[in-house]
């Protein structure tokens, strides 16, 4: 049999691996794993590119500030987002891992965030001021649930049909496909020459029709069946899931070091309003200004993200201690930038959130491996639950940050979040090395 397409793709991506031996896979899942790879790749595409077109942080502020939507509204978006794909994953955890195949989970939540995206691109058409908020709200909350069952699946899906040392590949190949779309829709964004509400409304659509592609994508991998024990009782599956708290000192330092990195997706908001003060009104819109911070966290993405995937390969934990070193010193940058009058340049804010953008989405990589190599198949669905969970936890009290930012200023934050990732360098140098472990 000659080679196919998967064949090809795969071993373009994963060249200078050793072979095609499996690791970690049963024989079935290792007979298949080209084609796997490659699925997982297109469908996990799909997602980051609809995640850029619909990024809460950005897209969706502008979009209500311009519908006329009350500031509360605004300020729920990332929390809703974040924390409601987080939260919900320790009590789905069991009920999801009843399902000896997961994939049709996947499916179904890709499914119902592609709805929930084109309920927010109605919303943009049809309403204005606190209806338009209230919809958007509640559309983001029901696409951040659906979103919680994807992220409690993936890694469980992908732990059964790719082998361990190309699994960062695979999602970091997507994430660079991602960013690249994402790019050329920051770079129309401060373009101009499409009317904003129409390109924004149209990236919404996108979103939602691409997040359907995915899932149809995604039910094309044949996973091997897998285990389905302490499926039960979600609220019993949460109890027995804290346990792993108590008894796996190596999952608690992990969560504690991710508990620490989650400054790199706090700050972004606080550095944009520090340069603000510094710039001060310039008469525009800040749609332009929009563009570029589109371009600049693609871009990062764009350049990075593969590389992460290869090193977290070969050592996320390594990863981890870089990306907490570069987090550092780009928060710091920003303070000196502050300090010297310049962030408010045209050049100095996007340089520095480029770079946090590229310790952020080494974070991505680094933690999302090291999770699924650390773990078996019988407690990865539990570990990637119950760390999401305590992130999504420590993300509704990141809201804290903000009152901290009204009283004392956006520089003590950044001060805050730039000691957080120091103090992550040390506690990830205690992490083992998961992808040394046969």
């Amino acid at each position: 049999m000659g080679r196919t397409t998967h064949d090809i793709v795969f071993e373009m991506l994963t060249s200078g691996d050793d072979g095609r031996v499996c690791k970690d896979i049963p024989e079935a899942a290792c007979a298949e794993e080209a084609r796997s790879f490659t699925t997982h790749v297109l469908a996990l595409s799909t997602s980051k590119v609809a995640d850029g077109l619909i990024d809460p942080k950005l897209v969706l502020s502008w979009l209500l500030a311009t519908l006329g939507a009350p500031t509360l509204f605004i300020g729920l978006l990332v929390p809703v987002r974040e924390a409601g794909s987080l939260l919900p994953q320790l009590f789905t955890a069991g009920a999801l891992r009843q399902m000896p195949v997961r994939k049709w989970a996947w499916a179904a939540g890709s499914l119902v965030q592609g709805l929930s995206a084109l309920a927010i691109a109605v919303a943009a058409l049809t309403l204005k001021g606190a209806a338009a908020g209230m919809a958007v709200i509640a559309a983001l909350a029901v696409l951040a649930i659906a979103r919680s069952v994807c992220s409690v699946t993936y890694k469980d899906v992908l732990g059964k049909t790719v082998s361990k040392s190309r699994r960062g590949s695979a999602t970091g190949a997507a994430t660079t496909v991602g960013a690249a779309a994402v790019l050329a829709y920051g770079a129309l964004l401060a373009s101009g020459t499409i009317a904003r509400m129409d390109l924004v409304t149209g990236g919404l659509i996108g979103a939602g029709i691409f997040w359907i592609v995915g899932a149809a994508i995604f039910l094309q991998l044949r996973e091997v069946h897998g285990a389905t024990e302490g499926g039960g009782n979600p609220i019993s599956a949460a109890f027995g899931n804290l346990g792993l708290l108590a008894s796996d000192a190596q999952l608690r330092r992990f969560i504690a070091v991710r508990a620490l990195l989650v400054s790199t997706a706090l700050a972004p908001p606080f550095m944009v309003a520090m340069a603000a003060h510094e710039s001060g009104p310039d008469g525009s819109d800040g749609f332009g200004g929009l563009g570029l911070l589109v371009i600049a966290s693609a871009g990062a993405g764009l350049l990075s993200s593969y590389v992460w995937g290869r090193l977290a390969d070969k050592s996320s934990r390594k990863v981890l201690i870089l990306t907490s070193a570069a987090a550092t010193l780009a928060l710091c940058a920003t303070l000196g930038l502050d300090a010297a009058g310049l962030l408010g340049s045209t050049w100095a804010l996007p340089l520095v959130l480029f770079a946090l953008m590229i310790a952020y989405q080494g974070v991505r990589l680094g933690r999302s491996t090291h999770l699924v190599d650390m773990a078996t198949l019988d407690t990865r669905a539990a570990y990637t639950a119950l760390s999401n969970t305590v992130i999504g936890g420590i993300l509704v009290f990141g809201g804290a940050f903000s009152l901290v930012a009204e009283y004392a200023g956006e520089a003590v934050v950044i001060g805050l979040l730039a000691a957080m990732s120091a103090l992550a360098l040390p506690v990830a140098l205690g992490l083992e090395e998961v992808q040394a472990v046969t």
